[in-house]
């Protein structure tokens, strides 16, 4: 496996909230993929003001990406999501979003940052990653 995670136990326990602490990449592909929104292959917004739902599309898109550059999400090292008027519980969904996501891989490292807004006024979540293959 081309990444390491890194959660010490000296810190709180992050894997519950869908990231670990830190990630080691070992592998000698490098992969940067652009933020991904809630849009379908038609340019169709999924959840329109439903932020739980965009990030569900989101990672999906992720997904389609990555499988198309041969990796999986156990792949990704980084990941930033940016969220517009996000809650606590939107964060919690986020987290049972991420399991999900990853399966049965620990998650890589994630900042969640709020915005104000992001490209369109319509998005409400973005996410990006950056993938490490052997």
């Amino acid at each position: 496996m081309p990444r390491v995670v890194i959660n010490p136990p000296a810190l709180y326990s992050s894997t519950k909230f869908g990231f670990s602490h830190a990630t080691r990449s070992e592998g000698r592909v490098w992969l940067h993929l652009a933020g991904q929104v809630a849009w379908d292959a038609e340019y169709n917004l999924i959840g329109p003001r439903d932020i739980r739902l965009q990030m569900q599309q989101a990672l999906a898109n992720l997904r389609v990406v990555l499988a198309e550059a041969g990796a999986t999400p156990a792949d990704v090292v980084r990941m930033h999501t940016y969220l517009v008027d996000h809650t606590a519980d939107d964060l919690k969904y986020l987290a049972s979003c991420l399991k999900v996501f990853y399966g049965d891989a620990p998650p890589a490292a994630n900042t969640v940052i709020g915005v104000a807004q992001l490209a369109m006024p319509e998005f409400l979540c973005e996410i990006e990653v950056t993938a490490v293959l052997d």
